[in-house]
């Protein structure tokens, strides 16, 4: 399981906060991504879906990248039936995509960022 922290070096378990280190009242974006090992599609689907955060949740999120190859009970806990599979369990609801994050339109709307 790899752990990956935003731009500002915020971790999943820190809450935002301003700079008087008051809450500033933005969503925080908890999303695992479930890989396939090291494979052309895992990589890139990776570094897509960074891009887009950075692009578009700059300090807000959390991601974690869990390889099913090395973690497959974690898989099977979360009912991963294909990969490259994003889960956003914060902020609810929790939303579920499938592909390489290649259309950013298509995550907007998918972590309910846009509406369709």
């Amino acid at each position: 399981m790899k752990r990956t922290k935003d731009a500002a070096g915020n971790s999943g378990k820190e809450s935002a906060k301003n700079h008087n280190g008051k809450e500033s009242g933005r969503k925080k974006y908890l999303l695992r991504l479930y890989v396939t090992g090291q494979t052309p599609r895992s990589v890139k689907s990776v570094e897509n879906l960074k891009r887009f955060c950075e692009q578009h949740l700059k300090g807000q999120y959390d991601m974690e990248v869990i390889d099913i190859y090395q973690q497959p009970a974690l898989a099977s806990e979360n009912q991963i039936i294909a990969a490259p599979t994003l889960i956003k369990s914060l902020p609810l609801p929790l939303r579920r995509l499938v592909g390489d994050f290649s259309n950013a339109d298509r995550v907007l709307v998918g972590l309910d960022l846009k509406i369709a």
